[in-house]
């Protein structure tokens, strides 16, 4: 039996090989006015699983195709089908080439009008080079169009609504975004790179420098350092396109808002080779809560130099300047008898005269890209941030009820210090290939990562505003010169002696190492992804000793095409991430770690206009640290959890419904629970609810634009979102939780090739919207509303 097996598997693996012998090849380049190269246009032999997309180049390659006559079809949506007769033989090239009668104008046109919220292929700094349909994952990408249609000016202004679970619980006004998604925050990340170098950082994105958003849903350390086990969000930001334009954009709304953005792109050489991209906005912002303001000032230039056709160096800059109230002035407390929202919407306990708080946010990027020939390409980039912070933190020093001294509605006031200042100095380097193995496609990545990050902050310096005597009544509010006075800190000392003696130094160092394979059996219908990496951290925190650890993490994922718009995948995979804290007992911080395993499922409709994508997952952490619960006021102590656990399931869909109808839409379950406790905790069991999410999200967005007629051109919108089983940040639950919460948008438009008028309404329902959570130790709730219904106009030319 043993020497018939032997034979029928040589047999069967001699077929393979004789049909891989018995194939041929269909090449070609597709091209646009002016011989101009069409990229990423789908390439498809009718009625088959034969399917491409055109590179940079607009060239594409189908491999392994059976002797026969096929029609072949040029796919643009929006665009006139292009379809001819081939006939492939055996062991033999076929070349197609085709012509399309659009300019790159057109196509940019089509993409924006036609499809304005659907890519279908992730960014370079992804590395990847899948289809998004074919990767074993979920990844969502917020479209540049989303974010125009939808008004939104900064990371932390409503982009979650586009991507399936994600929150923001506490919003840091607009200095930080700090989103959650499957149960825990996620990791920031800017054109590949990781730029957390603190819990709070980094500075919200402007929405003037980006192009679009990639949500990686599950770890993705194997290609973008360390990263969370729930996921991280990519800000990609504008580069060159080689296309003379430029766009201006005015914006007014409500609460003293006013913008102006220019994005000018174009080439500094007749030959094309020498372009730039440059992009600056200015904004004045206030609030339905007085006294309070945010403003904003961005430039970022970026140039790309084309050395040949196979070399390409690109160097960015983004600089942001924000100049707003002290950090939590949007922050209201109330006793804990009473609960949440007991004073009206835009009450605020802020006190005028306090320094505003100012940041100053750099980044410089380098990225060279060089092709060795159409299946080998070598990216290495390097990168500069800076951050510096200086201005003051505001919070309660104790809030009175009418069971303690201090009197129900009696506030003690305090602020506090918060100069900071973060360096980081990132590199990569990675390599992507192609090659068959006789019947076998590998797709390989590979590359180096190193980091060097400091962050240093004084929060060692407060002052109470008001006295036991003079307090501030929330009743009756006095806004005149406080009872204490104003406090004198000191910032003249170096803000590393500062630091140092508030325990406010941390710094990471890793460096780490990777190889993908991703494996294409019969025909790349089956794809199975093998990955591995090590990585070497060394993290001090909270100005504690450094402590050094290394973990090599697996991947594992397969993927397989039903049809050539119908994919079912599953993954697993494990994360290695460093942690910041100090543990009142003094045991060393160690890294976080987990694995997720997930399965979903991936169609694009009607030739790839509108895509779905419905994943389940579980997600496993362990060492994950939590604020101590006994933690009194001013500690910053950390407990080790032990072991958590988060399961959920999602989906999304986004793209092109019909002609001028466009829809982004999602929703999902989320549940996180303790699974195992480092030995005992004060309040916290094992099976309790981790803190810090939505238990379910529902967002849509829905926008269509009159195609035809005399009202061509006229838009209009409407979107929602509703969460349901809100949890606080903290442990201390209280005894009242946090309402359901349903927020209606909507808007109107009116578009001609040169102008846009956008208006969009929010709030319309004028909810009394809010976030907050309980602290124990005050005996207190605290929250932060949301603006009234509230509106925003913009306008924009195109030149």
């Amino acid at each position: 039996m043993t020497i018939k097996r032997v034979l029928l598997c040589l047999v069967f693996l001699s077929s393979l090989h004789m049909m891989s012998q018995e194939t041929g090849k269909v090449v070609g380049k597709v091209s646009l006015t002016g011989n101009v190269p069409a990229e990423n246009i789908s390439v498809v032999l009718k009625g088959t699983k034969y399917y491409t997309v055109t590179n940079e180049h607009g060239q594409y390659e189908i491999k392994n195709v059976k002797p026969a006559t096929y029609t072949i079809s040029i796919r643009v949506v929006g665009i006139q089908t292009v379809e001819d007769r081939i006939t492939v033989t055996a062991k033999q090239t076929t070349t197609k080439n085709f012509a399309l009668s659009e300019s790159q104008e057109d196509l940019d046109e089509v993409v924006i009008t036609k499809n304005k919220y659907k890519q279908d292929k992730p960014s370079l700094s992804l590395r990847l080079q899948t289809p998004v349909l074919e990767i074993p994952q979920n990844i969502q990408i917020v479209s540049g169009q989303t974010l125009k249609d939808q008004q939104i000016v900064s990371m932390s202004d409503g982009v979650i609504r586009n991507v399936s679970g994600a929150v923001r619980l506490e919003h840091w006004g607009d200095l930080y975004t700090n989103i959650t998604m499957r149960g825990s925050q996620i990791q920031a990340f800017r054109n590949g790179f990781n730029v957390v170098s603190s819990f709070w950082g980094p500075l919200t994105e402007d929405m003037s420098f980006v192009d679009h958003i990639e949500f990686v849903k599950g770890p993705a350390g194997f290609m973008l350092s360390s990263g969370d086990p729930s996921g991280l969000y990519n800000v990609v930001t504008k580069k060159p396109t080689g296309i003379t334009k430029g766009e201006v954009n005015v914006m007014a709304g409500s609460y003293d808002f006013y913008r102006a953005s220019v994005d000018l792109d174009g080439k500094l050489d007749k030959k094309g080779k020498f372009l730039y991209r440059f992009n600056a906005a200015a904004q004045k912002k206030g609030s339905h809560r007085p006294f309070e303001h945010n403003d904003r000032y961005v430039i970022a230039p970026v140039i790309s130099y084309q050395i040949d056709d196979k070399t390409k160096i690109t160097a960015e800059y983004n600089f942001q300047y924000a100049n707003m109230t002290e950090v939590g002035s949007y922050y209201v407390f109330g006793p804990e008898a009473d609960g949440y929202a007991t004073l009206p919407v835009g009450f605020t306990m802020t006190q005028p005269g306090l320094p505003d708080t100012n940041i100053q946010d750099h980044s410089g990027y380098l990225t060279f890209e060089h092709k060795f020939d159409d299946s080998w390409k070598l990216t290495a980039q390097t990168s500069y941030f800076k951050y510096i912070q200086q201005g003051y933190s505001s919070w309660p020093n104790a809030v009175g009820s009418d069971s303690n001294a201090l009197g129900k509605g009696n506030i003690i006031r305090n602020v506090g210090i918060w100069d900071a200042e973060s360096n980081m100095y990132l590199g990569q380097i990675f390599l992507n290939g192609k090659f068959n193995t006789g019947s076998v496609s590998h797709k390989i990545l590979g590359g180096v990562d190193l980091a060097s990050k400091d962050y240093m902050a004084d929060w060692g310096q407060s002052h109470n505003l008001d006295t036991a005597d003079k307090p501030f009544n929330v009743y009756n509010p006095n806004y005149g010169t406080p009872s204490n006075g104003f406090p004198a800190f000191d910032h003249t000392t170096p803000l590393s002696i500062r630091a140092a003696n508030a325990g406010g130094l941390m710094t990471t160092n890793y460096a780490a190492g990777y190889i993908q394979d991703e494996l294409g059996f019969f025909d790349n219908r089956l794809r199975v992804t093998l990955a591995g990496r090590y990585t070497w951290i060394s993290n001090a925190s909270w100005g504690g000793a450094p402590i050094a650890d290394s973990h090599i993490t697996p991947r594992v994922g397969v993927s397989y095409s039903i049809t050539e718009s119908l994919a079912l995948y599953g993954l697993y995979d494990q994360a290695f991430i460093p942690q910041s804290g100090i543990i009142k007992s003094g045991d060393k911080v160690k890294p976080l770690t987990g694995s997720n395993t997930e399965i979903g499922i991936k169609k694009d409709w009607f030739d790839g206009s509108w895509s779905t994508t419905l994943s389940a997952y579980s997600i496993l952490k362990q060492n994950e640290l939590a604020s101590d619960p006994t933690n009194k006021p001013g500690e910053q102590y950390s407990i080790v959890l032990g072991e958590k656990r988060a399961r959920g399931a999602e989906f999304d869909l986004r793209g092109k419904i019909f002609d001028g109808f466009n829809v982004v839409a999602n929703y999902a379950f989320t549940e996180s629970v303790v699974l195992k406790l480092n030995g005992t905790i004060p309040g916290i069991s094992v099976g309790d609810i981790v803190p810090g999410y939505a238990k379910h999200t529902a967002n849509a967005w829905l926008n269509y634009t009159i195609q035809y007629g005399t009202f061509k051109g006229f838009g209009a919108s409407l979107g929602g979102t509703y969460l349901a089983g809100r949890l606080t940040d903290t442990w201390s639950v209280g005894l009242e939780k946090l309402p359901n919460y349903f927020k209606l948008d909507g808007g109107l438009s009116y578009d001609t090739k040169k102008f846009k008028i956008t208006a969009n309404v929010y709030n319309i329902l004028n909810e009394y919207l809010y976030s907050g959570s309980y602290y124990s130790y005050l005996s207190a709730y605290y929250w932060q509303t949301e603006q009234p219904i509230n509106f925003r106009v913009g306008v924009t030319y195109k030149f």
